[in-house]
């Protein structure tokens, strides 16, 4: 007992203002994220494609000995023409799919409407008519905010295009000279420090990169099974159901459930309840062999979080941004753990202490790379002293 205080009592309030700084310090972070999001979501998209473009541009640098600049664009360009040829063979099966599937709906819905009348509900034809009226009443009623809704759109597919560009601009930068811009930042820490925050920031690269390519392949492998499933079945709009489950599998937990369900729904408007059950079941079946099998064995230590953080992070990821919080909530989080756990001893990578290869440069690079920079600002501050003098003297003359 110290001053008459118990020491379980200052222990716990010791604990307590350091759990409180903790807190605030998340709080702050989270407001400046959402207040920054479309900035924060455009960096963060940058460094994902980054991660996955990296090998391509380095390629194209030692192989074709492109300039980096020139590897960096035309690793760019690359990655715009696969994604516009997917949206383009994507947006030629919606429409000559969407035609056949709209006129099947209203068929659904009038088989729909038989079921409930004839069906074991017995439910009353002008009865259901009434309800059908008093919805179609409630969306003319509302009009208004449906046309606020279009401005709402309208404004989002603004700001997309805007953090579009901010992700194509920093991606380029990063791919560019991502190594320099690196070092910049690992000079601004103290210089006890600089090696292990180097090392840190290598290996939390390293997971992200991996999460990355892990992640694309088993959004490949989910689309490809659900679109021939759909494709077997004959279901329309097969490869914008594939493209959807790709793009939506990058979302845990909750990607995997809507991208599924919209497959159920088209099998059910256009071929009915067995083969929306058929398809049901397909959609199962490879979600269950994604989580049970090619989670486990291809991600290996590329995340190594445990399913409670997993939903933790995508909970709270939801609750700061929305569906893009969703989205990058996994990869953030593994990043940080990797990058904490080298910070207390444990190294997820231990051959990168000898990698001459890897990304950040060689063991050693960073120091060489801040003793440059160093040297070029001395060189400048010598260059402007002698333009100083050489002023002076032309005044004193």
């Amino acid at each position: 007992m110290v001053d008459g205080v118990p020491r379980t009592l200052r222990v716990a309030a010791g604990w307590s203002w350091r759990v409180l700084v903790v807190a605030a310090a998340v709080a702050l972070l989270s407001y400046l994220v959402a207040t920054f999001q479309m900035i924060v979501v455009a960096v963060l998209v940058a460094l994902l494609l980054a991660v996955l473009l990296e090998p391509v541009a380095v390629r194209l640098r030692r192989v074709l000995h492109f300039p980096r600049a020139l590897a960096a664009l035309t690793a760019i360009l690359l990655l715009v023409g696969l994604v516009t040829g997917l949206l383009v063979l994507a947006g030629r099966s919606i429409l000559d799919g969407f035609g056949a599937l709209a006129d099947r709906v209203g068929v659904a819905v009038q088989d729909g409407i038989d079921w409930l009348a004839n069906g074991p509900l017995g439910i009353d034809k002008a009865q259901i008519q009434s309800y059908l009226d008093q919805i179609t009443e409630q969306l003319q009623a509302n009009s208004d905010r449906l046309v606020s809704g279009v401005v709402g759109v309208t404004s989002s597919v603004t700001s997309v295009a805007t953090g579009a560009v901010i992700a194509l601009f920093c991606l380029f930068f990063f791919l560019k000279e991502g190594r320099r811009i690196w070092h910049w930042f690992v000079r601004l820490t103290p210089v006890g420090v600089r090696d292990r925050i180097n090392e840190a920031g290598i290996r939390g690269w390293m997971t992200l990169g991996g999460y990355a390519r892990t992640q694309i392949l088993v959004a490949f492998v989910d689309a490809v099974g659900i679109a021939a499933g759909a494709a077997i079945l004959q279901v329309p709009l097969a490869l914008p159901i594939g493209i959807l489950v790709f793009l939506f599998s990058f979302i845990p937990i909750v990607g995997a459930f809507i991208s599924g369900a919209v497959a159920v729904v088209v099998a059910l408007v256009d071929q009915g309840l067995v083969t929306a059950l058929i398809m049901l079941a397909i959609v199962l079946a490879v979600q269950q062999l994604e989580g049970n099998v090619l989670q486990p064995w291809l991600q290996g230590n590329a995340v190594s979080l445990h399913p409670v953080a997993i939903l933790l992070a995508v909970a709270a990821g939801t609750g700061i941004a929305g569906v893009l919080g969703a989205l990058f909530a996994v990869p953030v989080v593994a990043t940080i753990n990797t990058v904490v756990l080298y910070l207390y001893g444990h190294d997820k990578y231990p051959s990168l202490a000898r990698d001459m290869h890897r990304s950040g440069g060689p063991p050693g690079a960073v120091f060489v790379s801040i003793a440059n920079a160093y040297a070029h600002i001395a060189d400048d501050d010598k260059g402007a002293d002698a333009d100083d003098s050489d002023h002076r003297a032309e005044e004193e003359r």
